[in-house]
């Protein structure tokens, strides 16, 4: 794992430093068939995470948003789960809030993750066991334990919907484009919870799950159940990440809701 960390810590160094580099009036931006952007910078970025992962690990399997699905991966007992640049809507309007996030995953679970956002020079590092930094310091989820007053991620349309059994009370909704640096600020404790109640890709989730489960945050899905990687369908149903004592009390207004598979 530590061979590995080190691995995915000089890539998304190097792929941060293209996506900066790419960022110009010159950037080519197409939309994908679900309506989502994608830029020359996200299929560069790709496909320098491909050439430097793969020959380095060439017996690894591979997912990435940006690169066609090969169902190969499902025999592989280590794979890459890559997001060249997760947050393309903030690189394109210039915001500071994408990242290179890059992991490991073994029969499952992330076991080395890399999340790294070049503009403001902030990697998130962590290893199964081994703990969660942020640039070399080690990094813990919040003490919060009421909802009142929280500092949220998520859609503030989201919480105010009549669906709710129960409204929330006022609490501090922030946002940011890319999940898994939503979920990296849980980590570090600089937002106490995370919430998207629509299915994420795998290669959304995999770096966040591992960087805030290391830093003592919960990291699971609205039903409270773990959040499993490399299946099929390479999707997850949805997120809740939060601060350890603030997660239950979350899971208790979100178990109820039944999403469409």
């Amino acid at each position: 794992m530590r061979e590995d960390l080190a691995l995915l810590t000089d890539a998304a160094r190097e792929a941060g430093a293209l996506a900066l580099k790419r960022r110009t009036p010159e950037l080519e931006i197409e939309k994908k068939p679900d309506g989502s952007p994608v830029t020359s910078a996200d299929l560069e970025v790709d496909a320098f995470l491909t050439e430097v992962l793969r020959r380095a690990r060439p017996d690894y399997g591979w997912l990435s948003e940006e690169t066609a699905d090969n169902p190969e991966r499902l025999k592989a007992e280590r794979v890459f789960m890559v997001d060249p640049i997760d947050g393309t809507r903030a690189y394109i309007r210039g915001k500071p809030w994408f990242v290179v996030s890059l992991a490991v995953v073994e029969h499952g679970r992330p076991v080395a993750a890399a999340i790294y956002a070049p503009v403001l020079d902030e990697l998130y590092l962590a290893t199964r066991g081994g703990g969660a930094t942020l640039n070399g310091a080690p990094i813990q989820a919040s003490a919060r334990d009421q909802i009142e007053d929280a500092a949220m991620l998520g859609d503030a349309k989201m919480f105010t919907h009549p669906a709710w059994r129960e409204p929330w009370p006022p609490m501090r909704i922030d946002q940011r484009n890319a999940i898994a640096y939503r979920m990296a600020l849980v980590a570090a404790g600089a937002f106490d919870a995370a919430v998207a109640l629509s299915p994420k890709h795998e290669w959304d989730l995999a770096a966040g799950v591992l960087i805030a489960e290391e830093a003592g945050a919960a990291a699971v899905d609205h039903k409270g159940r773990p959040l499993v990687f490399n299946t099929p369908r390479a999707l997850c149903p949805s997120l809740v990440c939060a601060a350890p004592a603030l997660a239950p009390l979350i899971l208790a207004r979100t178990r109820p809701i039944d999403l469409p598979e």
